[in-house]
């Protein structure tokens, strides 16, 4: 379904990249040339979906930022992708004042506001937001083709999302003649026998998660190094240089990595733990070592020296073997481009495990969060200075306050806060967990998050064979145990129609039924074999592959999961801390 949704995007794109229509070609068969402009965010929309070849394939000679400085090209259209910001507008009026092309073609990532048509009506910046929101998730279920039955909680932002996309939708479909949804403008949708439900989530059923050290190569990769938009950004130092002061690290070079769908390696070991992960990356590059041997050795054997009967045979016989590897040559080329790639990123990730014990940081918050039994005090933990950045104490704290069942008595709380001061952690970001453990009375009843927890196969010594890349002495082998995190169960709940204390007053909508209604009770007893998990106020990929996993054990269901944006651990307590000075 993941893969459904990026093809149909990457249609919808190809399809205005031609003008809003089909692919057009001129009378020699070349397509028709044209500038590509766009902001920042139709930079980010577009980057992951096509590439510069692609581009240039239907014709795209140049990409240029809107408000960059432009030179005229006035024999030559140009296509505009970008969002609808007064901003933007007039700097698209100054480009039609200016004269800069032969013609305007004007794509507008979201619908434009009643605000921008009408001056006269004004938002307040949390229904600027929320508007946001609502815009990009009906240009989505456009993209799709599919109207979808929506359910969320009660007294949240997702609400009020539900409420505005709702109406939006009704909108769309009772204005027939201008109506996104009918006609063939992107093909049909995918969901032709039945709608696909949509779960509107707020971030605040479940604030440890974000907060929550991981295990899995794709959620380490984006928490712990510079990760956006599938490429990763690393810093290589290049060995050692000498100077009268004696030798000295070289300086560090900086590399980028993309990892796309195209990434087979990628592909199927984002999701597993990383051991598994950094032994994987070992088997393949000897998988490659042995098949550069075998080459190396056919080549030797086509020097064969002399006439006689063994030689010529043999020499016919590998002459097959030969042009065999020789046409497999460009795919070992790939294969070992990605086996570098991702040795030098999973080394950059082994690192700051290292570095920061995060494989013991992640086994004690396992326990914390399924109620375990833990083998050292949570003071020892953020008093040990060997262990972990001020941070991942901070994040540790959190976690177990979230999940206490009765918070902490203030003598005990000061004795915390003293041990977080002292290895240099901000509080600020505990003000707002206090504030919201409060105003949501989690006290009495914390998230649950399950009974089972990673289960520790003892240190590695030497997992890896001799001469491996990757020195794992000292590192947990941890094997993750499936268990449903909130949002995961919540979606069970509703996909399979489940009565549940939990889910049972989530707000239910149908935007093809003629009235609204303010019910919780599904018109739809059919459990659903398509769902769109989205939560407001941003997400993770812990929670992404938690959704993953759950999904492979659900023959003929597909999900997908978006959030209103995507942030690590680091990020999310920058916003903590943010709301924590209020």
């Amino acid at each position: 379904m993941a893969a459904g949704i990026r093809e149909k995007q990457t249609v919808a794109l190809k399809r205005m990249l031609n003008f809003n229509l089909p692919p057009i070609k001129n009378s020699t068969g070349e397509p028709v040339w044209k500038v590509l402009i766009y902001d920042r965010f139709g930079q980010d929309i577009i980057s992951p979906l096509l590439s510069v070849k692609e581009l240039r394939d239907m014709g795209i000679t140049l990409h240029l930022l809107l408000h960059s400085d432009r030179d005229p090209i006035p024999d030559v259209p140009a296509v505009y992708f970008v969002m609808p910001t007064e901003e933007n507008i007039d700097r698209m009026c100054q480009d039609l004042r200016n004269q800069l092309y032969e013609s305007y073609y004007l794509n507008f990532i979201s619908a434009i506001s009643r605000t921008i048509n009408r001056p006269d009506i004004t938002d307040t910046e949390m229904e600027a937001i929320m508007d946001t929101v609502v815009d990009s998730l009906f240009c989505f279920f456009v993209t799709l083709g599919a109207i979808p039955i929506i359910r969320c909680s009660r007294g949240t932002a997702a609400e009020m999302v539900a409420v505005k996309l709702d109406k939006k939708l009704r909108e769309n479909l009772r204005d027939a003649r201008n109506s996104l949804f009918t006609g063939d403008t992107l093909g049909a949708g995918q969901f032709s026998f039945q709608r696909p439900l949509l779960v509107l989530v707020d971030r605040n059923i479940d604030l440890a998660t974000p907060l929550h050290h991981t295990w899995t190569y794709q959620a380490l990769v984006h928490d712990v190094l510079d990760f956006h938009l599938n490429r990763v950004n690393l810093e290589e130092s290049s060995g050692m240089e000498n100077s009268p002061a004696g030798a000295r690290p070289k300086k560090k070079n900086k590399k980028s990595y993309d990892l796309t769908p195209a990434d087979k390696f990628w592909q199927k070991h984002k999701g597993s733990p990383f051991p598994e992960v950094a032994e994987s990356v070992q088997q393949e590059l000897e998988s490659y070592r042995a098949q550069e041997d075998e080459v190396k050795r056919l080549k030797s054997i086509m020097g064969i020296e002399g006439e006689d009967e063994g030689a010529i045979s043999m020499l016919s016989d590998n002459t097959a073997k030969l042009t065999s590897a020789v046409s497999s040559l460009p795919e070992l080329l790939e294969k070992k481009r990605l086996i570098d790639l991702h040795t030098n990123v999973a080394t950059a990730v082994l690192e700051h495990i290292k570095a920061r014990k995060l494989d013991v940081y992640f086994e004690y918050e396992e326990k914390i969060m399924s109620k375990s039994t833990l083998d050292k005090s949570l003071l020892d933990m953020i008093s040990d200075p060997d262990a972990g950045t001020p941070e991942d104490k901070m994040r540790l704290f959190l976690i177990y306050y979230i999940n206490s069942v009765q918070a902490p008595s203030e003598a005990d709380l000061e004795q915390y806060k003293k041990a977080l001061t002292d290895a240099g952690c901000n509080l600020t970001p505990l003000n707002y967990i206090k504030q919201w453990k409060a105003f949501a009375k989690m006290a009495s009843a914390p998230t649950s998050y399950g009974n089972a927890t990673a289960k520790p196969l003892g240190l590695f010594s030497r997992v890896m064979n001799t001469g491996s890349q990757f020195v794992m002495e000292g590192v947990k082998n941890l094997v993750l145990k499936q268990q449903n995190l909130p949002v995961t169960r919540i979606l069970d709940n509703l996909m399979e129609m489940k009565s549940n204390p939990e889910t049972d007053d989530y707000r239910y909508f149908d935007p093809k039924m003629l009235r609204g209604s303010d019910s919780s009770v599904p018109r739809n007893k059919n459990p659903f074999q398509e769902a769109i998990v989205f939560v407001v106020g941003g997400g993770n990929y812990i929670e992404y592959q938690n959704l993953v996993d759950y999904i492979k054990g659900k023959q003929g269901k597909h999900v997908l999961y978006g959030c209103s944006e995507l942030f690590n651990a680091a990020q999310f307590i920058k916003q903590l801390s943010q709301l924590g000075q209020k």
